[in-house]
């Protein structure tokens, strides 16, 4: 037994969407580590929500 194909459309509920955008926000930030270590590389990760605000995360050599 597979998984289904989500539907992917617009949260309308304001509080659940902002509770989506944090464990998707978390969750891509923990790939991107992961993704740094397992494969030696430099990730950089740059997310803005609807407000405006930024979110940033860099891993890997600084040169």
């Amino acid at each position: 037994m597979g998984r289904r194909k989500a539907e992917i459309k617009r949260i309308e509920n304001k509080s659940s969407r902002q509770v989506t955008f944090c464990k998707r926000r978390n969750g891509l930030m923990k790939k991107a580590r992961q993704l740094s270590v397992l494969c030696e590389s430099s990730v950089a990760l740059l997310i803005v929500s609807s407000t405006g605000k930024l979110y940033s995360s860099s891993s890997g050599d600084r040169i």
